[in-house]
């Protein structure tokens, strides 16, 4: 789950990791009453979104009287602010996050992330500040030093304090990066954290350490254990199909194909879509229906997946373990006729009971393509495309 940079930032302080006094504000008259608040005379006008990228897009300002921020929030708030990881329509900035101005000397990058290779944690940094992560391992990677945790004693100090020479930080720096690198931690392992991104990480000119921008997702899977982080969910910032996927317990993601995706288990659903890309399609969604499969999941998984206008076909992909193939089909074949479907639907089920199914999938008065392996409903699906 992922949250804006303003809420991200109201956790950090909870766990004493610096960052900017400022607060979010819902229109112009708010944007300018918290800029009164401020201790500086400059301050930031931030819009907020779930993306990166938004000073390049127009969305951070900087405001060098007070006076100035209402004119900004006017320019900000309302906008449709399109950037790298927004796509080509944009999002809408319903909220803005106005902060005290910072004297900033360097820009540095702090982030972490669970290193799935070695099973840890892993704390990184690196001298490039305000540049995409992504870009500087590209093209610097000598410029990224990490730092693995052991789960069973933590991140350690000498570990944090590796990370801020290896930064050239400095004297009384030094100090107050391992404070943050500690705090930080502390922050990630508490929330269930499954990222936590400060980009940049600046040092103020009498050398403190602060966030200056702050990005935090949450391992969904540990959600249940926080009932109060997911008060901060905004369903504004999310695909509204996977909004609608999610309140039937269905494991949805939009891409950007053309053959809709039906299957049970992450791990199937994942070949699945490989193997449309190698047979020459593109796959609209990531569906995983779970083990049940039975009518209404099919029903509402069909109902998602014909929202999406760029399906031009749907692959019905089962493996029938925890639930047997005839069962799968005579849900499968019960949502169809519930449904207005004018697409063609590849269907390969395999298990107990495959070729009961089979035959009831082909004496049904529907018109439902079979395949008989995965790489043939592959090729069949996206021969429909042709």
């Amino acid at each position: 789950m992922k949250i804006h940079e303003y809420q991200a930032k109201q956790i950090l302080k909870r766990y004493s990791v610096p960052v900017p006094e400022g607060s979010v504000a819902f229109s112009v008259a708010e944007a300018e009453k918290v800029a009164k608040t401020l201790p500086t005379e400059v301050s930031m006008v931030k819009a907020q979104i779930h993306a990166g990228g938004r000073g390049k897009g127009g969305g951070v300002k900087i405001a060098k009287t007070k006076a100035e921020v209402e004119n900004l929030a006017r320019q900000i708030l309302g906008m449709n602010l399109v950037t790298h990881q927004t796509g080509p329509e944009g999002k809408k900035v319903k909220k803005l996050l106005i902060e005290q101005g910072i004297d900033i000397e360097r820009e540095l990058y702090l982030g972490m992330v669970l290193d799935r290779a070695k099973s840890q944690l892993v704390m990184m940094a690196s001298s490039e500040g305000g540049v995409e992560i992504e870009k500087v391992a590209a093209e610097s990677p000598d410029k990224i030093i990490k730092q693995w945790i052991d789960p069973r004693v933590g991140l350690q100090p000498f570990q944090a304090r590796n990370l801020a020479f290896g930064l050239n930080l400095q004297g009384k720096q030094v100090g107050n990066a391992v404070k943050f690198m500690m705090s930080l931690y502390k922050a990630f392992i508490g929330n269930d954290c499954s990222l936590a991104e400060i980009n940049p990480l600046v040092v103020t000119k009498d050398g403190e350490v602060l966030a200056l921008d702050a990005k935090i997702n949450f391992d969904d899977s540990a959600l249940y254990r926080h009932q109060d982080l997911l008060e901060l969910r905004d369903l504004d910032e999310e695909d509204p199909l996977e909004v609608e996927a999610s309140k039937f317990n269905l494991n949805y993601i939009k891409l950007d194909g053309n053959v809709g995706c039906m299957v049970n288990g992450a791990g199937l659903a994942m070949a699945t879509m490989d193997i449309i890309k190698l047979a020459g399609g593109e796959p609209a969604n990531f569906l995983d229906v779970g083990g049940g499969a039975n009518v209404e999941t099919v029903r509402s998984g069909f109902k998602i997946i014909l929202a999406d206008k760029n399906v031009k076909a749907i692959l019905i992909n089962i493996f029938g373990g925890i639930v047997r193939c005839d069962r799968v089909a005579q849900g499968v074949i019960e949502a169809a006729k519930s449904i207005e479907i004018n697409i063609p639907i590849v269907i390969r089920l395999a298990g107990t009971n495959a070729e009961e199914a089979a035959e009831m999938l082909n004496k049904s008065e529907l018109d439902f393509i079979v395949a008989d392996s995965l790489k043939d409903a592959a090729q069949k699906v996206v021969g429909t495309l042709n």
